[in-house]
């Protein structure tokens, strides 16, 4: 089975413009993500997915796999088709641009053994939430499965509810999602849900038309994204540590 990572990098965020290319302890940000997973023996190859020219450049000059995409795409979902069009492989791994201290275990856990071909199929990391002021952040997205760990919904508000029994655990989505070929081909081709337009969660797409995405729990999986000068600053620091 051939497994590869994609890493989505967009010059143009709304709060933090360049972000891939800000700098990390001499190094531009980009350049930190594809090292850390490429500690990740299963990812049989590992692309960063662009549509601007200076993160290609900067790429190159870091001996970085880069594929130049469109500039149309809203989401990494649709970056991830258009690469999955150049790039055959068996399953294709997203993998954030913007978290230089990704949990490399979290995108073991996202690759299954075994990859259905015949239907569309996903999977999505999850951990839980120990925070309770997590649970009321709609920037956490709550999910909510079956007992066989098939998605039954996600949202921004506290699912499920507390009505009958406070004994559970709050679980949020992480952002490392893994597809095969046409999952993304009906992402592609799909339009927005009625769920996905309500909540603005696009991964609700595929539970919207009843597409088998399994969820996978993974302890101590907190995402540190970096979306702010404040994060960057922050992730500044551990990484001085680590270092």
């Amino acid at each position: 089975m051939k497994v590869v990572g994609i890493i989505p990098a967009r010059y143009h965020s709304t709060r933090l413009p360049g972000k891939p290319l800000k700098d990390i302890c001499g190094k531009p940000m980009v350049y930190w993500v594809y090292e850390r997973v490429q500690s990740v023996s299963e990812l049989d190859e590992i692309y960063v997915a662009t549509d601007d020219k200076r993160i290609e450049d900067v790429c190159n000059q870091y001996n970085i796999k880069v594929i130049m995409t469109k500039n149309t795409h809203l989401t990494g979902a649709h970056r991830l088709q258009e690469v999955s069009e150049k790039i055959n492989a068996d399953f294709y791994v997203q993998l954030n641009g913007d978290e230089p201290l990704i949990n490399c275990d979290a995108i073991r856990a996202v690759i299954p053994k075994e990859v259905p071909q015949d239907i569309e199929f996903g999977t999505n990391i999850i951990t839980k939430i120990k925070e309770p002021s997590q649970v009321l952040d709609s920037s956490n997205i709550k999910m909510v499965f079956d007992n066989n760990n098939n998605a039954l919904y996600m949202s921004r508000t506290p699912i499920p509810y507390p009505f009958k029994s406070l004994d559970f655990v709050y679980y949020k989505h992480v952002g490392i999602i893994g597809y095969n070929k046409k999952m993304l081909d009906f992402y592609k081709n799909s339009e927005p849900g009625k769920l996905e337009k309500i909540e603005g969660i696009d991964t609700l797409r595929f539970l919207d038309y009843g597409k088998m995405l399994k969820v996978i729990p993974v302890d101590n999986c907190d995402s540190l994204s970096v979306d702010t000068e404040k994060d960057l600053e922050r992730v500044r620091k551990m990484m001085e540590e680590v270092k």
